[in-house]
């Protein structure tokens, strides 16, 4: 039985047991959803709320100022093949003309190609 319930996200223990919706690990005693165990976790969204992935194009929708210098990304700039990243500053790219950097999820828009 417990070969198709998924293990424990919180100490990875096989010996999870469920109660009605909610999974539960006897061993630390975390409970989860069966249902939140199948998600990665928290989705990095753009300004406008599309999802954004790995690879991705996407524009400038707000004069940028880049710390540390007198340099601005400009509005419309397009960013190609993003890289999500944990923290403060969700995106790694490369921005033509001023280089690597790290960029808000707020200030972008996910262009269709």
């Amino acid at each position: 039985m417990s070969d198709t319930l998924p293990p424990c996200p919180e100490c990875a223990s096989t010996y999870v047991y469920q109660v009605d919706a909610l999974l539960i690990c006897p061993e630390c005693g975390h409970e989860f959803s069966a249902t939140a165990s199948e998600e990665e976790g928290p989705q990095v969204r753009d300004s406008v709320g599309n999802p954004l992935a790995d690879g991705d194009t996407v524009t400038v929708i707000k004069d940028l100022k880049v710390k540390g210098s007198s340099l601005v990304v400009k509005v419309g700039t397009k960013v190609r093949g993003i890289r999500l990243v944990d923290g403060d500053h969700d995106i790694d790219c490369k921005i033509p003309g001023i280089g690597q950097m790290g960029l808000k999820s707020e200030f972008v828009k996910k262009v269709s190609e």
